[in-house]
């Protein structure tokens, strides 16, 4: 299975991706406002790249729950300088966490060669069609509602078989928009219009998305629903984090978006040396 962003390419089966998480806002729910200033955000991005990060996801627009979303300029704002000055100093590939089209375009062009769409299920097909002029890679994330109001009530007769029949039309529809199969990773959208259990129920059948044929991308970093099962505030989180990045590694999950990168490389090599030596 080949994962490909621009002029990066990945073969799967292979030790899993650690992308460090780079956010360049004022908000975000566990370091926002850190690493506002694009010289911190650059420090920051190279500090994970030394604590074995193999991409860098740079987010501009809080996605955290009941968020208001960034106008276009400002996320562009934001985000152009990190990308151009970690483009300038690293090779590792670098991700634009973003919605628009025309902030994913500048990204794209300022360096960056893979943009992870939270808002997959919009159906709107610009931010694809930029995707498959420039051919970079594509995470075609779940999420039932916008980060406004996606925690109001969010409602699933199966949220399994929901979220798959989602990837299965997105699939058919990224095709249909000029975007190659090897262009796209999945991501189920943990904490994105989902309940706790909504959450656990996907970790659960995490294996079962591989039919697909595409890799996944898994983001579970401190996220709050971590709190409604065991009480922990952001700072607390990180065990359950690896918990659920180690697990995911068993299920075959291919990427673990993660705010802690040293600590998320150890769980996850850790679990795929046991996992090498299952008879």
């Amino acid at each position: 299975m080949i994962f490909r962003a621009r002029q990066f390419e990945w073969t799967f089966p292979r030790s899993a991706l650690v992308m460090g998480i780079v956010n360049v806002t004022p908000d975000s729910f566990y370091d926002g406002g850190r690493f506002l200033a694009p010289a911190a955000a650059v420090a920051h991005g190279l500090a994970l790249v030394a604590e074995g990060a193999e991409i860098l996801d740079i987010g501009g627009d809080s996605s955290r729950p009941g968020a208001v979303p960034a106008a276009a300029a400002e996320e562009l704002a934001r985000v152009l300088p990190v990308i151009a000055g970690l483009a300038a100093r690293t090779r590792v590939p670098l991700s634009i966490d973003t919605t628009k089209p025309a902030v994913a375009r500048a990204a794209l062009a300022a360096g960056a060669c893979l943009v992870n769409d939270v808002a997959a299920e919009s159906g709107d097909d610009q931010l694809w069609r930029v995707v498959a002029e420039t051919g970079a890679g594509y995470v075609c994330m779940h999420a039932r509602g916008m980060p406004a109001t996606m925690q109001a009530a969010p409602h699933y007769q199966d949220v399994v078989r929901e979220v798959e029949a989602f990837f299965a039309g997105r699939l058919d529809q990224l095709a249909r928009a000029g975007v190659a199969p090897e262009q796209v990773v999945l991501d189920v959208g943990i904490g994105f219009g989902k309940t706790l259990e909504h959450n656990l129920q996907l970790l659960a059948a995490l294996a079962g998305f591989a039919r697909f044929g595409r890799p996944q991308l898994l983001g579970v970093s401190r996220k709050s629903f971590i709190e409604k099962l065991l009480g922990a505030q952001p700072n607390e989180r990180l065990p359950a984090s690896l918990a659920c990045a180690s697990m995911a590694v068993e299920a075959g999950v291919q990427i673990i978006r993660t705010h802690d990168v040293a600590a998320t490389v150890q769980a996850v090599r850790m679990t795929e040396a046991v996992l090498a030596r299952r008879k």
